[in-house]
């Protein structure tokens, strides 16, 4: 059967471990079982990408502690929390912190594998946008810094003229600038550029403001519409 990906199991509880190792094995995935937090963080290797079923109640090192250690560790993975009855609260809580789902022992298997699924692709979306803004990392890097700071405040969405007075430049030299980014990125269609910029991490007013030492904002640094960004950061 085809490896769609590894999975641990973190859990105290011998029968639950191997309930689920066989479920997911059976289904295509690997699975490594843990009999508790520290082991699990410990002896896991962190370089390889994986999801975590994680049991919530466990002596030691509980569920949520193990949860909150993970990225001072480098886990970067995805977290399914296991809770039994009454641990909802504890749940929400865990979720607040960032776990991609949780489920109630005793485990129905199609939500389950529907779950490690999801996990896996949120795992594959964050591999894709962490190379993305790489990529878009090194194309900003082509830019001198003046080209640099002109495109942040165009994905800030502001207009030429706000940037010019705020940069001490005039709005023709912005228009340069923005004609030089354009051809140093290779793209035609200003939007291209724009999305460059957003996945570097590029477009924030209030960094502007703070590196500007713009006060408060006012009308003349409210966005246009053409650099406005979508919570998916496309335009």
């Amino acid at each position: 059967m085809s490896d769609k990906g590894l999975v641990h199991i973190v859990d105290d509880d011998d029968t639950v471990r191997r309930s689920l190792d066989f479920l997911l094995s059976t289904s295509g995935y690997r699975a490594l079982r843990w009999t508790g937090g520290e082991q699990f963080l410990k002896g896991a290797d962190n370089s390889v990408p994986a999801c975590v079923l994680l049991d919530i109640r466990m002596p030691g090192l509980d569920g949520l502690e193990t949860q909150r250690k993970m990225p001072e560790l480098g886990f970067d993975f995805p977290v399914i929390v296991l809770t039994g009855h009454g641990d909802v609260s504890t749940a929400v809580e865990a979720m607040h912190a960032g776990a991609a789902d949780f489920l109630s022992k005793p485990f129905d298997r199609e939500q389950l594998l529907k779950s490690v699924a999801i996990a896996f692709q949120q795992l594959a979306d964050r591999s894709m946008a962490d190379k993305r803004s790489r990529w878009a990392q090194a194309q900003i890097g082509k830019l001198t810094e003046r080209e640099r700071v002109v495109l942040d405040g165009l994905a800030c969405g502001f207009p030429n003229k706000t940037i010019a007075y705020d940069l001490g430049i005039s709005s023709r030299t912005v228009e340069v600038y923005r004609a030089n980014v354009m051809t140093k990125l290779g793209v035609t269609n200003f939007a291209d550029a724009l999305r460059t910029a957003f996945a570097a991490g590029l477009g924030s007013a209030v960094t502007w403001r703070k590196m500007h030492q713009v006060p408060g904002g006012g009308a003349q640094h409210k966005p246009v519409e053409p650099a406005r960004r979508h919570h998916n950061g496309t335009i």
